[in-house]
């Protein structure tokens, strides 16, 4: 039998022999982290069931690395090209293995920092190798350099083995090649498409728990990233992964909320633009500074049911309103800064800080307050090309970005850029200069000495666990560097002219054993500077809220294309919030969540924040909810699409 079988594949013994390592390190890595997350799968649904829906997976993926050298066997399998043919499979197979064996190593990592398969974040990540290295390096040099070895001895071992299995593998004559070459491709076919439905399988189909992880577990690494790789190449309707509706219906739905509804939308090629009334009437309207706190989730604010490690925003919350139920947006700090910036809902594609279409002509503030004569800045520790925020914003109207480059002399700089107090002594010189000019100011000032792997100077903060580098304690640098910011710039002219919004852009971690852990999104936020008194926030409110509430509170009036709410306007009546996780989309109204989810049915919920629980309903949400949520989430890519969220150019 030995000897038989690879003369009856041929050509094709090879990459069957391909087919049956990839499953089997598949499933071995899923088996691992089955036994790792054992209490959650188990608590999840029917172990074996999922084990066997891994291995539909695995084939899915298995049978997409075949299609290109299947369609060549006919080509290059027979005859005179055959040692050709056994060169190229060769590498081709260790190309295959090689991914599959990189990618599963990294996952556990990737888990513990996104409770998730790597998907679409982990290609974005690939993007800047400067800044990841030094963070594998810095923080986790020991994994780093254990998966390495690991991926070079699995693949040193793989190769030995393809030789042999090369050179045992036998060319088919001619005819038979031909005859027997559509059975390969109808065998691959029907693995890749693993269904007889009308649209192929794809990860929404291995969705059959209530648990997001464990959904990504059921299916392998290398699928889901390559899936993401497909996903990206539809940005501009990827919210239609949903459902769709007319545009007509989407557009009445979505802005059908009680602040928008005495508004008057008028110009059908720009659907959401309309006037904005401040609800506050200045001679001279205020500058504005906002800080976007990298990974400040609620988790480490104490008074919001978190670790005590912000003492000083603590202390600041006494001075200004502060929400007690902001949420996110997302999970990456680019969607936090679509959201703060640009008021722009969230969509399953990439922040609209990242996409093409909105490099130019999208609305930000500094669309409005540049053409109130504002002078308009960009303030960061890092390199400003990181995520593109440098080309996004330079593109729409910001007109300054200062970044780790022109920071004179900093004292610290980590793996991610100038420490936090660095940021803010380039923050008070800029914010000087410009009083100094008496010229209006926007800054958008974004720190990073939150990000792992938590690098801070020593001796600033008695810590709060060791050893030094955690999230707990670069939490609370962080904070003490903000502090000491505010407290500076209480000191100075321009605070009683200038109003200051202290936000996070997401939580470090987003985890949690459901569809959507809502728990995880929820974030602080601060308003304070000027004549603004303490007030607490109560109603449920999305980070797209803060930009309008803060043209209002500065006194500008004037259209604009947000579809958040003025909190200065109405602060009491119940709120929502719309977060994105992965590929599920939520809306939550008051505490009741309805959840979009791509190809299946949606899900009622109902969140309690007080418990931080989020309780899965066993009855379907109705379908004027449904088609709420869809509304909310289809705007956004349509307004990307048509490029329709921004300000006409004769606007003052």
């Amino acid at each position: 039998m030995k000897t038989r079988f690879p003369q009856l594949l041929g050509p094709y013994y090879v990459l069957f022999v391909m087919l049956l390592m990839m499953l089997l390190l598949m499933s071995i890595s899923r088996i691992g982290l089955f036994i790792w997350q054992f209490d959650r799968v188990t608590a999840a649904g029917n172990l074996g069931y999922m084990l066997l829906q891994g291995v539909r997976a695995d084939l899915i993926f298995a049978g997409l690395w075949l299609i290109f050298p299947v369609l060549l066997a006919p080509l290059l399998a027979g005859g005179k090209r055959f040692a050709l043919w056994r060169r190229f499979i060769h590498v081709w197979v260790l190309l295959g293995l090689c991914l599959v064996v990189f990618i599963e190593v990294s996952t556990p990592q990737f888990i513990l920092q996104y409770d998730i398969r790597p998907n679409r974040l982990y290609i974005e990540y690939l993007k800047y190798p400067k800044e990841v290295f030094s963070t594998l390096w810095q923080g986790y040099r020991g994994m780093l350099l254990g998966g390495i070895a690991v991926t070079a001895l699995l693949l040193w071992g793989l190769h030995q083995l393809f030789k042999r299995v090369s050179a045992a593998s036998k060319p088919y004559s001619g005819k038979t090649l031909w005859l027997t070459w559509p059975l390969f491709v109808v065998l691959v076919f029907v693995a890749v498409r693993s269904s007889t439905e009308h649209r192929p399988a794809n990860p929404a189909m291995f969705a059959i728990t209530s648990d997001a992880l464990v959904n990504s577990l059921i299916i392998n690494s290398p699928y889901s990233v390559l899936y993401a790789l497909y996903n990206m190449k539809h940005e501009a309707r990827s919210s239609e992964i949903y459902g769709k509706m007319p545009d007509d219906e989407m557009l009445a739905l979505a802005l059908d909320w009680p602040w928008l509804k005495n508004h008057s939308f008028s110009d059908a090629t720009l659907p959401t633009l309309h006037h904005h009334q401040a609800s506050i009437k200045r001679d001279k309207p205020l500058n504005l500074v906002i800080i976007l706190q990298e990974s400040l989730g609620a988790t480490f604010v104490e008074s919001l049911g978190g670790v005590p490690v912000t003492p000083e925003l603590e202390k600041l919350k006494q001075d200004g309103w502060w929400f007690e139920q902001m949420y996110a947006t997302g999970t990456r700090s680019v969607r936090g800064i679509e959201a703060v910036v640009s008021g722009f809902m969230p969509t399953p594609a990439q922040s609209t800080v990242k996409l093409s279409l909105s490099q130019q002509n999208f609305y930000t503030l500094g669309s409005t307050l540049t053409r109130q004569g504002y002078n308009t800045s960009f303030i960061y520790g890092g390199e400003a090309h990181f995520d593109n925020m440098r080309s996004f914003f330079t593109g729409n109207d910001i007109n300054q970005v200062i970044d780790l480059p022109q920071m004179q002399s900093p004292v610290f700089v980590g793996s991610w850029g100038a420490s936090d107090e660095d940021l803010f002594t380039a923050t008070a010189s800029h914010l000087a200069d410009m009083h100094q000019q008496q010229k209006p100011f926007f800054s958008l000032v974004f720190t990073s000495s939150n990000h792992t792997p938590f690098e801070f100077p020593d001796g600033r903060i008695s810590l709060h666990e060791q050893p030094k580098a955690t999230m707990n304690n670069a939490v609370k640098y962080a904070d003490y560097a903000l502090g000491k910011f505010i407290e500076e710039a209480k000191k100075q002219p321009y605070w009683q002219d200038t109003l200051f919004l202290i936000v996070a852009d997401h939580d470090n971690r987003v985890y949690g054993n459901n569809l959507v852990p809502v728990e995880k999104f929820h974030i602080p936020a601060l308003i304070l500077g000027a004549d603004i008194t303490a007030k607490r926030i109560t109603p449920v409110a999305s980070q797209i809220d803060l930009a309008p509430t803060l043209l209002s509170l500065m006194g500008i009036s004037g259209k604009t294309p947000l579809m958040g709410r003025d909190f200065s306007a109405d602060d009491t009546s119940p709120g929502r919030a719309f977060m994105q996780f992965d590929q599920y989309f939520a809306l939550m109204q008051a505490q009741q969540v309805t959840i979009l989810r791509p190809g299946q049915p949606a899900v009622a919920a109902h969140y309690d924040p007080q418990k931080k629980h989020l309780q899965l309903s066993e009855q379907v949400p109705d379908d004027a909810q449904v088609k709420r949520a869809l509304a909310q989430v289809l705007l956004p890519s349509y307004l990307y699409r048509q490029q329709q969220y921004h300000l006409p150019a004769q606007i003052k």
